[in-house]
């Protein structure tokens, strides 16, 4: 069904009273389409756009109101005044509507702003509208994370495109039903991240009223009508410059196998004492020392190759392909730490192995073996297991010992060759048992400096 099927199309407005003849539904409107009469009688006359809303448009007979609907051609410049009734309608409705609901007018002007359109469904009529079963649409609109609402009309046309579009999706064959499931929930999980961060970080320093005598409210339309493209835009291109780097990431893989379980080297970073500060710290003070942590670390594990998983306030989650990548972003984090006063200690934990990849979050052994080391390590340390050190060494960028480094040193100088340079040095820890995890033999991971070169 399409927007003009609800009545907002031609016949939407009541004839003047010298037209007894043409009235809503007479035979001078467009039939409605098949299948439609139903979702008719669902939206009865007090939905937007009907003629028989009284609200919609004063019931008289003026001059002004013959003139839009006898004369064949517009009056001049008839584009402004149609376009200020619109706008006064549309207004009009939203105000019945906040009305009825209890909602806050503005809270439902900036809905209709942001998502361009005009509530008009209720869930069971937006999911008939796409051809979708109600059963279908709620596991969809819940796994994107959005509240159930009964029969509520709160729906729009985007959410119908929405579910055609998932729907469409399976029915080529392109997506399974649980596929199409879980790009919803993927999507709806990020997505709703991003737009809390951006309200609570951004929007809400932006809306702070610029003059005396001004609120929030007179200033937050206005602003958000401008940004409103310029995020859109901006989210786009950035989701498709990761949607690129991740697809490089998988057709690089060797098997098929790889594209799902991979190996790559698994780093948790965590705050210590994190937990006695947020008895000790006002609650802004706290948030403002999470967001630097958050940022730093970000920052860093971008700018060395790293892909930051996710941040959980005083932990975060990061991976590399490459184990060189994963230390020097550990040791980069707590030399930067260290050189800020304001932070807590911090620790960090790696382990290299198979990992499960499902939805931008990383699973299985090695995750949990990352997590316990990070939980033994020692105050501004990195503790890794014993494949992340045989990689390490298998890749040279660490001497298994200083025994050997100091050999390897002695050939190439017998040789007339450079040295190998390395640029990690490893000591083995006591063997401790872990939790879930048997017994592990942990090594310490620390920067070898130039003068450590035998």
């Amino acid at each position: 069904m399409t927007v003009d099927d609800t009545g907002s199309g031609t016949g939407a407005h009541p004839a003047p009273d010298s037209e007894p003849g043409r009235t809503a539904g007479s035979a001078t409107d467009p039939a409605p389409a098949a299948g439609d009469a139903d979702l008719r009688r669902d939206e009865d006359a007090g939905a937007p756009g009907n003629a028989a809303d009284p609200h919609e448009r004063p019931d008289t007979d003026t001059r002004a109101d013959r003139n839009l609907s006898d004369t064949p051609s517009p009056p001049p410049d008839p584009q402004g005044r149609l376009d200020a009734q619109g706008r006064l309608d549309a207004q009009n409705r939203l105000d019945e509507q906040a009305a009825d609901s209890g909602e806050d007018p503005l809270a439902l002007r900036l809905e209709q702003l942001i998502l361009g359109a005009e509530r008009r469904y209720t869930p069971f009529q937006a999911a008939r509208s796409a051809g979708v079963s109600m059963e279908l649409a709620s596991r969809f609109w819940r796994a994107m994370g959005f509240a159930d609402i009964g029969q509520a009309k709160a729906l729009t046309e985007a959410d119908v495109l929405a579910l055609r579009r998932l729907a469409g999706l399976v029915e080529a064959g392109l997506l399974s039903e649980a596929m199409a499931v879980q790009v919803a929930r993927s999507t709806g999980q990020t997505t709703a991240r991003l737009a809390e961060w951006q309200i609570d970080s951004f929007l809400e320093g932006l809306t702070e009223p610029p003059e005396p005598g001004m609120t929030r409210t007179e200033v937050t339309y206005p602003l958000i009508e401008l940004l409103l493209p310029e995020l859109e835009e901006f989210i786009v291109y950035v989701w498709r410059r990761q949607l690129a780097a991740a697809t490089g990431r998988v057709v690089q893989a060797g098997d098929d196998e790889e594209m799902v379980d991979r190996r790559l080297a698994v780093g948790f970073a965590d705050l210590v004492g994190f937990t006695r500060l947020t008895r000790r710290m006002e609650e802004e003070e706290l948030g403002e020392l999470v967001e630097a942590f958050e940022t730093t670390a970000a920052d860093l594990v971008a700018a060395h190759g790293g892909r930051l998983i996710k941040t959980l306030g005083d932990e975060v989650l990061y991976s590399a392909d490459d184990a060189g990548v994963a230390a020097e972003i550990a040791l980069r984090l707590i030399e930067t730490m260290a050189n800020d006063e304001t932070m807590p200690e911090l620790r960090v934990g790696i382990a290299f192995g198979t990992v499960t990849t499902r939805m931008g979050d990383v699973f299985g052994t090695t995750v949990n073996l990352a997590s316990r080391l990070t939980s033994i390590a020692p105050r501004d340390a990195v503790l890794v297991d014993g494949a992340f050190a045989e990689e390490l060494v298998r890749t040279k960028d660490a001497p298994v010992s200083e025994a050997e480094a100091a050999e390897a040193a002695a050939t190439a100088e017998k040789e007339g060759e450079e040295p190998p340079a390395y640029r990690f040095a490893l000591q083995p820890m006591w063997q401790r048992p872990v939790r879930g995890l048997g017994v592990v033999e942990p090594w310490l991971l620390a920067r070898r400096e130039l003068s450590d070169t035998p």
